[in-house]
C-alpha cells in the first residue's frame, strides 16, 4: 500500500465490503428456504474432491 500512496485505501476497502455485504444479502435471500443443510454440502464436496482425486491420478 505504500508503494501506491495516491490511492484512496479507506474507500477501497469500504467497496469491497459493500460489494461482499449485497452479494452475501443476495445468497441470503437465494438460500432463504433451501433444505439443503451444512452436512449436504460437505458430502458432496468430499465426493467431488474424491471425483477429481480419481480423475487426476487415472491420468
Amino acid at each position: 500500500m505504500d508503494r501506491f500512496p495516491e490511492i484512496n485505501w479507506s474507500a477501497v476497502a469500504r467497496e469491497a465490503i459493500r460489494k461482499r455485504l449485497i452479494m452475501l444479502e443476495r445468497f441470503r435471500e437465494f438460500t432463504k428456504e433451501s433444505e439443503f443443510t451444512e452436512e449436504d454440502a460437505l458430502r458432496l464436496g468430499r465426493e467431488a474432491t474424491e471425483k477429481a482425486e480419481k480423475k487426476h491420478k487415472s491420468r
